[in-house]
This record gives C-alpha cells, sequence and structure tokens, in this order.
C-alpha cells in the first residue's frame, strides 16, 4: 500500500477511472492529491498587433484564472465524493505543460506512485497530440500505474475474441 499517491485529471471521464485505482492502492491514513494542469497557450504574436498590448495581456491573465478556477471547481467535486468515502485529499492545480507538470509536482511532493489513465491514442493521433501519460513515463522519478480506460480494454477484448474466432 502506498501513503501517497498523485493522480492526474483532465476533465475526462477516462482519466477519472484511475480515480478507482488510486483508492485501492494508498494505504489507510494515506494521501491521494489532485491535481490537474491548465494548459494555456503562448500568447501568439499576431494578437499584439493593433490592439494595445496591456489590454491583450490582461485578457490572458483573466483566461488564465478563469480556467483555474474552472479546474479547482472540477477537483472539489471529485474530491469530497472520497473524502465522504472517508479519503485524505489534496488539490493541486497547476498552469503548464501537462507532462512537465506531473513529473514536476510528483518530485516536489515527493509522492510514492503517480497513477494516470491513457486514452489509448494510436499512429497518427498520438503523433499529432502526443501522448501525456507516456511523457510522464519517461521522465517520472517514482512508480507510474497506468490505467487503460475501459473502452480501451473492451477493444483489447474485442479483437482478441475475433482472433480467437
Amino acid at each position: 500500500m502506498l501513503k501517497h499517491i498523485l493522480v492526474p485529471l483532465d476533465g475526462s471521464e477516462l482519466a477519472e477511472e484511475a480515480v478507482e485505482y488510486a483508492k485501492g492502492a494508498v494505504c489507510s491514513g494515506g494521501k491521494i492529491t489532485l491535481l490537474t494542469v491548465v494548459d494555456v497557450p503562448d500568447l501568439p504574436v499576431y494578437y499584439y498587433y493593433p490592439a494595445p498590448l496591456v489590454a491583450q495581456e490582461k485578457d490572458y491573465a483573466n483566461l488564465s484564472h478563469d480556467l483555474a478556477d474552472q479546474a479547482t471547481e472540477y477537483l472539489s467535486r471529485i474530491a469530497q465524493r472520497l473524502q465522504d468515502e472517508g479519503l485524505t485529499v489534496d488539490l493541486d492545480v497547476q498552469i503548464g505543460d501537462a507532462a512537465t507538470v506531473i513529473t514536476d509536482r510528483a518530485r516536489e511532493l515527493e509522492v510514492d506512485a503517480i497513477c494516470i489513465s491513457t486514452h489509448g491514442r494510436s499512429g497518427i493521433e498520438r503523433w499529432l497530440f502526443g501522448s501525456v501519460t507516456n511523457k510522464v513515463l519517461g521522465s517520472a522519478t517514482c512508480p507510474v500505474l497506468v490505467v487503460p480506460g475501459k473502452k480501451i480494454l473492451e477493444k483489447r477484448k474485442t479483437a482478441q475474441n475475433k482472433e480467437q474466432a
């Protein structure tokens, strides 16, 4: 059993499946930290002209703040459910690149493990969008529990059944 588990969430039902695994892996008296990373794109150069720079930066800062508030509300709903089950839960909302923030926060918080779901992208989709889970696996300094989503498992079972037929 683990004392402290970091669970990165992106707002998808698939990501939330990792919460159930973390609940089963955390020891009595342990803690789960729910993390959401708000990835706000850089302000493009063309965005500066012709509007005044100060106004554009203010709008951009407001966007970051609004997204962080939404992320906090989202994590609070999940945390409340876990706390109702008697678990200790911390919330963590950060701004930045998801994979980098996840591994950095895991080190800073000295977690025993990261429990993260995989979206099951492959081929061109994985190449275009990348895989946060793969990046975390490549740079984490603690164990990483990768949880395949139910839809991914169902696809695999269907494929295996076709092969056996």
